[in-house]
């Protein structure tokens, strides 16, 4: 049995990308890590892709997706950037 059909490989993938997180923050590792998380759910209730090249490309889907939301819902809100019309020394 191949190790990428195993659930707990990709909820420890998850785990490691989601501390990578922590330590370099900027929600660039926790979409990855969303992603890893949900194909280990999705291989621990018995679903999985026939083959690595499937099982990595739903993972890719569910990266995307969580990136996305998460862009969405974290992103730079408008009227946050401060713009300077004068100097201190003025």
């Amino acid at each position: 049995m191949p190790l990428w059909t195993e659930w707990w490989v990709w909820m420890s993938g998850a785990l490691i990308l989601a501390t990578l997180e922590v330590l370099v923050p900027g929600y660039i590792f926790l979409g990855f890590a969303i992603g890893a998380a949900m194909v280990g759910f999705l291989t621990l209730f018995g679903i999985s892709a026939s083959g690595l090249a499937l099982t990595l490309v739903i993972f890719a889907i569910f990266s995307l997706i969580s990136y996305l939301v998460m862009r969405k819902v974290f992103g730079l809100r408008t009227g946050q950037v401060k713009i300077w019309d004068t100097d201190v020394n003025d």
